[in-house]
């Protein structure tokens, strides 16, 4: 059975479970929601990213979530804490935090509502110094979400992601702080 690990006004954020895959290769694994991500993944694949977050979650107490519509019990996107693994990545085995939201779920903050729930679990319970988050340059919608969460440029981690097609292989990090994100929110 899934654990409860955050609600928000809107939101139930929990953990993933076995057969949620499927749940996921349906709702947010289209070529819209997935452009930015490298594209459309086979659901062998995402079955793996739910068996590693799980086992993440076992050992260390995070992983990435689900988000339940409170008021449809529908499954809206997926978000959490991961630890960087990109063998680019200068700063591997950093908290990273991340979100995706599906297509029709667009423009009604609930990636911005579910990170300040994300956020509050790093920074509490996880217990994280600082956090991370990696985008490719081209995807403005979530460096800017970044930016409102408080989240600093690091162009010192930046790097190049040749897996990813020529525009989107710049990969850009921006960072927070426990510090940070307790001056972000007062």
């Amino acid at each position: 059975m899934a654990d409860i690990v955050a609600e928000t006004e809107r939101l139930v954020l929990r953990t993933i479970e076995e057969g949620d895959a499927a749940l996921q290769h349906r709702l947010l694994n289209t070529p819209t929601v997935m452009a930015r991500l490298g594209g459309v993944k086979e659901l062998h694949e995402i079955e793996a990213k739910h068996a590693k977050g799980m086992a993440l979650y076992a050992q260390e107490g995070f992983s990435f979530l689900f988000m339940i519509e409170k008021a449809t019990g529908e499954m809206v996107g997926h978000c959490g804490i991961k630890r960087v693994d990109n063998p680019l990545a200068k700063n591997q085995g950093d908290h990273e935090v991340g979100w995706l939201v599906r297509e029709d779920r667009w423009r009604r903050g609930y990636a911005e509502e579910a990170m300040h729930a994300v956020l509050d679990w790093a920074f509490g319970r996880v217990g994280a110094p600082h956090v991370v988050a990696l985008t490719s340059e081209a995807n403005v919608g979530s460096w800017k979400l970044m930016e409102k969460l408080g989240m600093v440029r690091r162009r010192d981690l930046d790097f190049d992601d040749p897996a990813y097609p020529p525009e989107d292989r710049r990969t850009i990090l921006y960072s927070l702080t426990a510090e940070q994100w307790q001056e972000h929110k007062a």
